[in-house]
């Protein structure tokens, strides 16, 4: 597989997300499981530990050498369509949403994170592509791709998007 940086700017109600798309050959429910279940999650991203249903679980990613567990807040979840998410708390807080769409045999997964600012896009742009190729490649069985051909490679990519103007003001 050869990389690519695959982000684009989306400007939603509540700010400026970073967002991408990938499209698998499987049914909605085994996509959804595997964003969604914490032994399927390890293979590409992390795990976390609690119920859902509580609305909050703590989440590691696996791939990161200096992860901390971090408090998570469940927003919305709707199986197996979407769900919304807070991580971490204060400057370092993020927000990721994933949608999934399934028609014709396919899946499509749409992932975004709420930007603090745009110019956080050269750092979190190349995160989300290597994740999500994980996920690809994992989902395949394929070897993981590595952190190298990622970053600092797509930071310039994500540097050169043009900022919708209402995200300016």
């Amino acid at each position: 597989m050869i990389a690519k940086p695959t982000g684009h700017y989306a400007l939603k109600p509540d700010g400026l997300y970073l967002q991408f798309d990938r499209l698998f050959h499987a049914p909605i429910v085994d996509v959804w499981f595997s964003l969604t279940n914490p032994t399927a999650m390890q293979s590409w991203i992390g795990t976390y530990t609690g119920s859902p249903a509580t609305g909050g679980v703590r989440f590691i990613m696996s791939a990161e050498p200096d992860a901390e567990w971090e408090n998570v807040s469940i927003l919305e979840c709707t199986p197996p369509y979407r769900f919304t998410a807070d991580a971490g708390s204060g400057d370092n807080a993020w927000r990721v949403f994933c949608h999934l769409v399934e028609g014709g045999g396919l899946t499509t997964l749409t992932l975004g994170q709420r930007l603090n600012r745009a110019a956080d896009a050269p750092s979190i742009g190349p995160g989300w592509d290597y994740y999500l190729d994980r996920l690809s490649a994992a989902r395949r069985g394929m070897a993981l791709p590595e952190w190298d051909h990622y970053y600092p490679a797509f930071s310039e990519h994500y540097r050169s998007l043009n900022v919708p103007d209402a995200a300016r003001r």
